[in-house]
């Protein structure tokens, strides 16, 4: 275990703790999501400086989930180029394992759609390898009119997962690092390093107290997909020219030195951070 894993575990405990029970009655009804690229020391900070605003999900005494995911594409990498240029609605078809929840797994499909919004379906399956016996195939022909046939699991990942619930229960906040890639097209590796990836899901526009913690902190809106980023990263052969700008903030995030806490946490930004 890093000395870092070791920090971040100790600021959670410091957060009142939220089953998923009562997570399940959180309903974020008109739902806007926003994506942020910070680092591990950049999280430090926001954790230090949205502790006493936050529950932070538990599941049997664990703070910190992992997950697992495996995307499917076709031949030719259809959803990957979809979302390379930009193009919208698109697609993207996927099997994720919530590796903490006894091995649970659903088989998801997330569209985009002309307006910016996401919306998921899902259905459970046994496992990462009993797709088609799950009646898969018919799932992902009803949702996106392509056969699983056409499909094959080209990139699997492995993440750490933080989530988060405001006190007034109307955000959630999941905070994603240490992501591990394996291309199976490839056989090449990589990892994110230092890189946190914050999504912030909140009811319409209601006040978010972590808004304003990571404007503070100089930490902006950023998108990134994981299974973009990550093919990119394992499959030379891919066409990447819309992903230039978005790598160039991705090596920054990592290599970028946060300011010192004492000049974050002065008595000033106490007294705001109290106030609202």
């Amino acid at each position: 275990m890093s000395v870092q894993y070791r920090q971040i575990l100790d600021l959670l405990q410091k957060m009142p703790p939220i089953t998923l029970d009562e997570m399940s009655g959180i309903r974020l009804m008109n739902r806007t999501d926003t994506k942020f690229l910070a680092n591990k020391a950049q999280l430090l900070q926001v954790l230090t400086l949205a502790k006493d605003e936050y529950f932070v999900q538990c599941i049997e005494g664990k703070t910190i989930a992992q997950y697992r995911t495996v995307y499917w594409d076709s031949v030719d990498y259809r959803f990957y180029n979809m979302h390379q240029v930009g193009r919208k609605p698109r697609t993207k078809v996927r099997v994720r394992t919530y590796e903490d929840s006894d091995g649970l797994t659903f088989l998801e499909i997330k569209k985009k759609d002309n307006h910016g919004k996401t919306k998921k379906k899902r259905i459970q399956v046994v496992s990462q390898e009993s797709v088609f016996e799950s009646d898969g195939d018919d799932f992902i022909v009803k949702h996106t009119g392509s056969s699983l046939h056409e499909l094959h699991p080209c990139l699997q990942n492995h993440f750490h997962r933080i989530t988060l619930v405001n006190r007034a229960k109307t955000e959630r906040l999941t905070i994603d690092f240490d992501i591990d890639y394996t291309n199976f097209d490839t056989g090449l590796l990589a990892n994110s390093d230092q890189l946190v990836i914050i999504e912030l899901k909140r009811d319409g526009l209601v006040f978010s107290p972590i808004k304003d913690i990571l404007l503070h902190l100089r930490i902006k809106p950023h998108g990134y997909s994981k299974y973009v980023i990550g093919s990119h990263m394992t499959n030379l052969d891919l066409k990447a020219n819309m992903l230039k700008g978005k790598m160039r903030e991705i090596v920054r995030r990592n290599n970028y030195v946060p300011r010192p806490m004492e000049e974050l946490v002065s008595p000033e930004r106490i007294t705001v951070l109290t106030d609202v």
